[in-house]
Parts: C-alpha cells; sequence; structure tokens
C-alpha cells in the first residue's frame, strides 16, 4: 500500500492531475488489491504478476463489467506499474504482455437543439424555487459553454467575468481555460446569484451550491441532468456529458472551427475533438443527399 501512496502522490504532485482523477486511480488499484488479498492473502501489488492479472480481467469479466471499465483499470494498473519501473521499485513490468479488450465502437448521439430548447424554454418542468432554478441554469451552463461536470461543480463567482464576457475554468490537470459565453447567459448567471445570496447560507464561494450553501457533487448532478433530460427523451445515454457532446456537435453543425471547438472543450489533441464530428457528418450527408443534383437524378 506503501507504493501505491507514493503513486498517487505522483500524480499529484509531479503529473499535476486532478482530485478527481486521481480518486479513480485509487478506486481501481483498490479493487486489484482486493482481488490480490483474496488470491495470496497479501496487498503488495507491487509483487503481483501476469497470471494475477490475466485472473483478474477473468474475474472482472465474471462480474460482468463492462469493456470499458476492464480497460479502464487496466489502464490505471498500466501507469502504476509505469511508475514502479521508473523509479525503479521494479524491473519486470508485469503488465506488459496484457493487452486490452477489444470494445465495440459506440456512436453516442447527441440530443436535437429543439430537444433541449423544448426543456430550457419550459416553465413547467423546473420549480418555482431555488433549486428550480440552479438546476435549469445548471443545464443550460453546460450545454452553452460545453465544461464537464466537475468543471462546473468547481467554477467559483470570481471565474466569471462580465467586461470580457466570458468564465475560466479549470480543467484537466489543473489547465486553465477562458470560454466566451453570451450576454443572455451573463444575465441569467447574475439574476440566479442574486437570488443564491438572497436566500441561501452560503458556505463556499462556487457558483453553482446546495440549498446548505455547500458544493455541489457528482452524483448531484449526475442524477439531476438525468432526470431533467428524461423529461424531453428517451433516449439510452442522459448525462452530463451528453450536453458536453450536444453542445460540440451543434458547434460543429453550425460551421464552428474543428480547433476553436477543441480549445473550448480543453483537449490536448485534435483526435479528442474529432469523436463528436461524427454527428455533423451524419448531418452533411443528409444536407448533400437532399441538395447535390445527381442525386435525385432519374436514368
Amino acid at each position: 500500500m506503501e507504493f501505491i501512496q507514493l503513486f498517487l502522490d505522483y500524480l499529484a504532485l509531479e503529473k499535476n492531475y486532478s482530485t478527481l482523477t486521481i480518486t479513480s486511480y485509487k478506486r481501481d488499484l483498490d479493487d486489484f488489491v482486493e482481488f490480490y488479498q483474496q488470491e495470496e492473502n497479501s496487498s503488495e501489488i507491487q509483487l503481483a504478476t501476469k497470471n494475477h492479472i490475466r485472473a483478474f480481467v477473468m474475474y472482472l469479466s465474471e462480474l460482468e463489467k463492462s469493456e470499458k471499465t476492464v480497460n479502464r483499470k487496466l489502464s490505471a494498473l498500466r501507469t502504476f506499474y509505469k511508475y514502479l519501473i521508473k523509479e525503479n521499485h521494479l524491473t519486470i513490468n508485469p503488465i506488459e504482455q496484457i493487452h486490452s479488450l477489444k470494445q465495440n465502437k459506440q456512436v453516442l448521439v447527441p440530443f436535437t437543439e429543439t430537444e433541449l430548447n423544448d426543456l430550457l424554454n419550459n416553465d413547467d418542468f423546473f420549480p418555482d424555487t431555488f433549486e428550480g432554478l440552479r438546476d435549469r441554469l445548471m443545464i443550460d451552463v453546460m450545454y452553452q459553454t460545453g465544461i464537464r461536470r466537475a468543471e462546473l461543480i468547481g467554477l467559483k463567482e470570481n471565474d466569471i467575468d462580465p467586461n470580457t464576457l466570458s468564465i475560466k475554468v479549470l480543467g484537466k490537470r489543473n489547465k486553465e481555460r477562458v470560454i466566451p459565453i453570451s450576454t443572455f447567459l451573463l444575465e441569467d448567471l447574475v439574476n440566479y446569484n442574486t437570488k443564491k445570496h438572497n436566500e441561501i447560507t452560503l458556505q463556499c464561494t462556487n457558483v453553482f451550491v446546495t440549498e446548505k450553501g455547500k458544493p455541489l457533487y457528482d452524483n448531484l448532478v449526475y442524477s439531476k441532468v438525468k432526470y431533467y433530460l428524461s423529461l424531453i427523451s428517451v433516449k439510452h445515454k442522459k448525462s452530463p456529458h451528453m450536453l458536453r457532446h450536444s453542445f460540440a456537435t451543434h458547434m460543429l453543425d453550425s460551421g464552428a472551427d474543428l480547433n476553436a471547438v477543441k480549445d473550448i472543450l480543453g483537449h490536448s489533441s485534435l483526435s479528442s475533438t474529432q469523436i463528436y464530428t461524427h454527428g455533423s457528418i451524419e448531418n452533411l450527408k443528409k444536407v448533400f443527399n437532399k441538395a447535390h443534383p445527381r442525386e435525385n437524378k432519374k436514368e
């Protein structure tokens, strides 16, 4: 367990990973520790072999964990053992010959502009309370800016700049970026903040807070978004990430530059942004098929 703590400290201090990312690494490593203890009555996973890791994969499969989940845990182990090799704590990497599971490529279907406008413009969906006002604005901010759930939770009042019509966001690996906002969104944020200060005893400077004035937390944001999106759509995926996906798709559909969308989303590489072009390509195909002079030509 000592090596795991050293590894987590390394991620925080040298790699500058976010608290959320480090927590995810710890959870995945703890799962392997628990499995290894059952196998060897020991928590010293630096002594594990490739056979232990293969058995772990089989164990996860028997629990009907998805390929994505298994691969994420393998990725955490790869990073962990790579660190041990780098620091000369190990000479043989036990996961070196272990391959990730093949995953079926999943195409995420974004929400349409009509669906999201129907949700955000319908007063009947949101209660006339502080919580209702907060939930609507929370969804609107994620859709209008494409920020991640963790970024929304961490947004501070002084991150909103009314002079430049922008918000400052602290993203992955503590990288800051500035995202433009509309005058309408700024007005909604100002009105919300006024109501918040008048009605809530605040215990933090976060923009979005609970009714007790504390910062929001992951499960609350997820459950709220899922509930409200279920009111306007039967799509399978209803998560904060789908608001981000919808934002990117609608921006690209409207002709936004791919590099500009990349910068707004806070992606480190263009390949990460290109996954959102699927919806735009499908939309382009429809326009092409409808408009091209050869498409409907009769022989």
